[in-house]
C-alpha cells in the first residue's frame, strides 16, 4: 500500500511540478497520520460558483499562508482548468482594478474572511445573490482548504520562504500586503 501511495505522490509531483516531500515524510512518520491528512481532499467542493471566482478565493487564501510552492500549485490547478493567465496573474499581483467584478468580489470576501472583518458580512449577501448559498459554502471551503496544506508543510519543516509565482511567462512576487495579519 505504501508503495502505491508513493507512486501517486510522485505522479502528482510530475503533473504539477510540485515538491510533495512533506507528504512522503508524513507517510513515513505514520501512515495513519497521512490518511488523516488525506481526508482534507474531501473538503474540495465547488458548486454554483464560477471557476475564476473559486480560484480567486483559493489563491488568495493560499497566499495568506504561503507565497511560494503552495500558491504556485493552486495557480497551476487554475490554469489547468482553463483559467486565463491574465486573470490569475492579476489575482496573484493583487490588482483588484484589473480583475473582473465577480473575481474582485471573491478576493475582497476572502481577505475579509481571513481578517475576521465585518466586511465579510457585507460581501456575503452579494455572493449569495449572484450564485446562491452553495457558492458561499464553496468559497468557505476553498478558503479553509487552501490554508491547511501550507500550515501542515510549515509545521513539518517543509515551508519555503516567499518566492516568485509563475503565471505563463510572468514572474510575480506576491505582495501579501492586502492580507491582514
Amino acid at each position: 500500500m505504501t508503495w502505491l501511495i508513493k507512486n501517486r505522490i510522485a505522479a502528482f509531483e510530475r503533473q504539477f511540478g510540485y515538491d510533495a516531500s512533506y507528504l512522503r515524510e508524513l507517510l513515513a512518520i505514520d501512515p495513519e497520520a497521512f490518511f488523516a491528512f488525506a481526508k482534507v481532499q474531501k473538503m474540495k467542493y465547488r458548486k454554483d460558483v464560477p471557476r475564476d471566482v473559486y480560484y480567486a478565493a483559493s489563491i488568495t487564501a493560499a497566499m495568506a499562508e504561503d507565497c511560494g510552492p503552495c500558491t504556485q500549485l493552486v495557480v497551476g490547478m487554475a490554469l489547468g482548468e482553463g483559467a486565463t493567465h491574465t486573470v490569475i496573474g492579476n489575482i496573484v499581483s493583487e490588482d483588484l482594478v484589473a480583475l473582473p467584478d465577480d473575481v474582485a468580489l471573491a478576493v475582497k470576501f476572502t481577505l475579509a474572511v481571513l481578517a475576521h472583518s465585518v466586511e465579510a458580512d457585507e460581501l456575503r449577501p452579494e455572493i449569495e445573490r449572484r450564485w446562491g448559498k452553495r457558492a458561499v459554502a464553496s468559497l468557505a471551503l476553498a478558503i479553509a482548504g487552501a490554508r491547511v496544506y501550507p500550515t501542515v508543510k510549515y509545521a513539518l519543516g517543509f515551508g519555503k520562504a516567499c518566492t516568485r509565482v509563475t503565471v505563463g511567462d510572468r514572474q510575480i512576487v506576491p505582495r501579501r500586503g492586502m492580507v491582514a495579519a
